[in-house]
């Protein structure tokens, strides 16, 4: 048996796929704070209250959801 896996078998993999979910909530997460960030401190001219919210919801994504998804997908053996 090859150890080599094909492209098909890694697209199904579904480890893999939880995995980039995981990493991506977090990027989406940490941009959401450096927007918040940059709203509160006048680099971006919106509303203040949208920076604290944003910051807010980017702490959760890093923080929370990933926590959440691998409990979610966490095998049962």
């Amino acid at each position: 048996m090859s150890t080599n896996r094909t492209a098909d078998q890694t697209a199904k993999d579904p480890a893999r796929n939880r995995w980039i979910t995981i990493q991506l909530v977090r990027i989406f997460g940490v941009a959401c704070v450096v927007a918040g960030l940059a709203i509160g401190s006048n680099k971006l001219q919106w509303p203040l209250w949208l920076g604290y919210l944003l910051i807010a919801n980017g702490m959760i994504d890093v923080f929370v959801i990933p926590r959440l998804l691998a409990r979610k997908w966490r095998s049962r053996n």
